[in-house]
């Protein structure tokens, strides 16, 4: 079965739900063969709707089996036991759930398709019940007084009822997961599935041509008419294939179509380039080159285009450099000449998402090969390598602290993402992430420019980390 035929089911299933008509819903989700963490979590609330505990058990047992990180899927199962009054088990996921949540106060699975919020003093709520039936009364009481500190709303009161019955050694409801919510699809990928015609239809409705019928994307011309000529744009045409989100003001903001001319190639994979009458730089391999066949009837024909002309002397601004770093990987990055020391360790670092005291940078001189840089160098003797606005330098990890970075997971971002929720994590294309936790199979948790957030999995692959 297909991506494409698992999307379908599953969008026709929630339609179902939303309709009310669970059955058809729990149907739908149990043919679909290629079943998600999403989809088996889906089918463990239907089962729990119908009050079928063993069945909604093993629903949720194949989905954490399918996302060992999804927090919410714990919390399910966690209440499922509850209900079964297997309250160890209980106890043991809503505990599992809490860790999950790695020290945050909620997490917000809007943007996965769940319309719910998982707080962790609701978490710490329902672990502080399953003690008390276990008839650990001091422990479910300071369960409750750890909820209270993490409380943010006013509206989490149920968390000071439920320490008045603690205090009083009564029992108290578990917090649920509402019986209304379920995941969604991706809505975009929704509205892919089926085609839409944008254009309809052409009609002629005027020509120069007689009895013109042409309804296609361009009207009969006679080949005899003449046009007067414009100014024809210098440059080769590419087509931009990746969005590009500049982080300086000498690079070029593209997104994917835009046709862009090409006026230089540096060696170092950055393309001089004229869009929309502004000139910057993109990196090359965001670009496809754009083949165009021109043809003649008589003497010559000229390729014209709807952009201005301009000059086509190499970009050039005197106050930047592009400052190339070879890495385990290569990385550029525009920084002006004659920063100290200091200032360009901790931009490179930034860069590649480690610490400037973790790693060391080393120049090369013609006459003399590749020297450390470190805080008795002269920047003078580093920035005097800069040719053609252009430097390139190396980066290794100190001795010490490879092995301790070795360890952790580094993800390249492959494309820029704009964050749409404060959860969210923001990057450039080009950024190093430090992978904290996979939340599911579909998004991660990082770290970047010392901010933590959650991101799509798609944007990134994994760096792996030079052996010392």
């Amino acid at each position: 079965m297909t991506f494409v035929n698992t999307l379908k089911q599953w969008d026709e299933a929630v339609a179902c739900f939303e309709r009310g008509d669970s059955a058809a819903a729990l149907g739908t989700f149990l043919d679909i063969q290629e079943k998600n963490s999403k989809i088996f979590f889906n089918i463990g609330c239907l089962h729990l709707i119908n009050k079928n505990l063993d069945a909604a058990e093993k629903a949720l047992d194949r989905c954490i089996g399918k996302d060992e990180h999804l927090a919410v899927a714990f919390f399910q199962r966690g209440l499922t036991f509850y209900k079964k009054e297997r309250f160890e088990e209980s106890f043991a996921d809503f505990q599992h759930a809490f860790k999950e949540l790695r020290g945050n106060q909620l997490i917000d699975y809007q943007p996965l398709g769940l319309r719910y919020k998982l707080y962790a003093c609701e978490v710490l709520h329902n672990m502080a019940l399953a003690h008390a039936q276990l008839g650990q009364w001091e422990k479910a009481k300071e369960n409750l007084l750890t909820a209270l500190n993490l409380r943010t709303e006013a509206k989490l009161s149920h968390i000071d009822r439920g320490l008045e019955c603690i205090l009083k050694q009564k029992l108290f409801e578990p917090v649920k997961v509402p019986a209304k919510v379920l995941f969604k699809p991706n809505k975009n990928y929704v509205a892919e599935l089926e085609k839409k015609d944008y254009l309809g239809k052409a009609k002629v409705v005027s020509s120069i041509v007689f009895q013109d019928e042409f309804s296609g994307f361009a009207p009969l011309q006679p080949q005899d008419i003449s046009v007067a000529p414009r100014r024809a744009l210098e440059g080769e045409p590419h087509t931009v294939l990746f969005e590009f989100v500049p982080e300086t003001s000498d690079e070029l903001a593209v997104v994917p179509g835009n046709i862009v001319f090409v006026l230089n190639k540096g060696s170092d994979n950055w393309a001089s380039v004229i869009f929309n009458e502004r000139r910057g730089l993109v990196p090359y391999n965001f670009l496809e080159r754009l083949e165009i066949t021109l043809s003649s009837k008589q003497d010559q024909v000229h390729f014209y285009c709807q952009y201005s002309s301009c000059q086509s002397e190499e970009f050039s601004d005197p106050s930047l450099c592009v400052v190339k770093v070879h890495f385990t990987y290569t990385i550029a990055i525009c920084m002006v000449p004659g920063l100290p020391y200091t200032t360009t360790l901790e931009k490179i670092g930034n860069k590649l998402g480690l610490p400037a005291t973790a790693i060391t940078l080393s120049y090369a001189q013609i006459d003399s090969g590749k020297k450390v840089i470190d805080e008795n160098t002269r920047m003078e003797d580093v920035w005097s390598c800069v040719h053609n606005g252009r430097l390139t330098l190396w980066c290794d990890l100190k001795e010490g602290v490879s092995e301790q970075l070795q360890s952790q997971t580094h993800l390249l971002a492959l494309h820029s993402y704009e964050s749409s929720t404060p959860e969210d994590l923001e990057f450039h294309q080009g950024d190093t992430i430090l992978l904290l936790s996979k939340v599911n199979e579909d998004w991660f948790e990082g770290q970047c420019n010392g901010k933590i957030g959650i991101f799509p999995a798609s944007f990134v692959e994994e760096v792996p980390m030079k052996d010392k």
